[in-house]
Formats: C-alpha cells, structure tokens, sequence
C-alpha cells in the first residue's frame, strides 16, 4: 500500500489540489479537470504508437546490426545513425502535435531548435568521456545479451 502511495505520489497530489480548487471555485476546478482530461486522452494517443514503433525496431533490426552500425569502427556513418535515433527520439511528429497543440507552436520550434544542437554536443561529449575499457565492457555486455 505505501509502494503504491509513493508510486502516485505526484497523481494524488494533483488530485488533491483540483478538489481544493474545485471547493473554492467550481468554474476553476471543472475547467482543470476539462485540461487534465485533454491532456490524458492526447497522450494515449501518442504513447501507443511510439511504443509499437520501438517494438518493431527492436524486432525487424537485430543487434548485431545495430551494433555494426553504431560500433567503434563505424565511423561518420554510425555519429550520423547516432545523432538520426537521437533527434528522432525527441523530435517526434506526434510529440511535435502535441506541443504544438498544448503548449504552442513557438515552444515546440523552440525545442526542435535547441534539442538538435543539443544531441549533438551531448554525443561528443560522451564520446570523449568514455573510455576504451568502458566502451569495450558495453560490447562484452551487449554479446551477452545475444547469446
């Protein structure tokens, strides 16, 4: 009971704050609501078909190849599949629609705008954070996950 408590910790907070607000102004408690309920029916329509697309991937491209593309001797072409899965993740038509429909259309270019950079200079950065063994390590952990 107190996992779960914890686990929504955040949800029954929200709720609670709609219903004081609700108490003192019905207008605003009801127009919360309406928001909340927006917003929830918007996100069961994205999240399903980022994860069947992240099913499929998984799928349809084994990690062999994954790794003979992305790997250490992959050169511009894995930086570019690097930086392509990247901005993909966080560029996403639906999540862009969604922005756009709930935060508008000057915050979702505003973000498209600095998450590109962003990737990029995130991905050199571990680049060169990482070391040899490490990198090493992650291959020796990813052949383990194949056999």
């Amino acid at each position: 009971m107190k996992k779960n408590l914890k686990r929504y910790r955040a949800f029954l907070i929200a709720v609670f704050f709609i219903l004081i607000f609700t108490a003192f102004n019905m207008g605003i408690g009801l127009n919360a609501l309406k928001i909340t309920g927006y917003s929830f029916k918007e996100m069961l329509l994205v999240i399903p078909p980022i994860f069947i697309l992240l099913g499929l991937l998984d799928v349809w491209v084994p990690k062999e190849t994954m790794i003979k593309y992305m790997g250490d001797k992959s050169g511009l072409k894995g930086i570019l599949l690097a930086i392509f899965i990247g901005a993909w993740s966080t560029t996403k038509i639906p999540m862009i629609l969604f922005e756009i429909a709930s935060l508008g259309t000057k915050f979702a270019i505003t973000r498209l705008l600095i998450d590109i950079p962003g990737i990029i200079i995130i991905a050199f950065i571990l680049s060169k954070m990482i070391s040899n063994d490490e990198v090493k390590e992650l291959y020796r952990n990813a052949e383990k996950l194949n056999a």
